[in-house]
């Protein structure tokens, strides 16, 4: 398994590569009760480019965080993608109004499996005094959803 992490002001690129076939990777990453499965998430409804996801995470702890995010393509089985705002922690602040960070999932099929970079990008927009946070944060946590992934998906 190769494991790649950068993080920069602005992006969090994690890249792996999985012991599965690219359509069960994009399977487990499109279908939304799937993806609610290893991201633990209870999501209302699929993904559909151009519209909004909403749910609940179910990740002990953060089960009062609402899950918000607007999907962005669905090109299969390569590219999905969702906008959503970085680390919505305090239940008491409308992060609304706040410029959302790009989520991609560029999926290639590579001898043995597939080869997974996960991008999160846009953290120079959020307000200064959220962006350190929500940059530490979801470093962290991308790092624990691409291992919940890739023990979903490998046999």
């Amino acid at each position: 398994m190769t494991n790649d992490s950068t993080i920069d002001s602005n992006v969090i690129t994690k890249a792996i590569l999985l012991k599965a076939p690219i359509d069960r990777v994009w399977r487990a990453l499109t279908d939304h009760q799937e993806f609610g499965t290893w991201f633990r998430v209870h999501l209302d409804g699929p993904f559909v480019p151009g519209a909004a996801t909403s749910g609940r995470l179910t990740i002990p702890g953060y089960e009062h965080l609402r899950w918000e995010s607007l999907t962005q393509r669905m090109d299969a089985p390569e590219l999905f993608s969702f906008t959503w705002h970085p680390y919505p922690i305090d239940p008491d602040v409308d992060y609304s109004t706040e410029t959302p960070t790009l989520v991609e999932f560029r999926l290639t099929a590579v001898e043995g499996g597939t080869h997974l970079v996960v991008t999160e990008s846009g953290f120079d927009a959020l307000p200064a005094h959220r962006r350190p946070d929500a940059l530490r944060m979801n470093d962290s946590g991308w790092t624990h959803q691409v291992e919940n992934l890739r023990r979903h998906v490998e046999p």
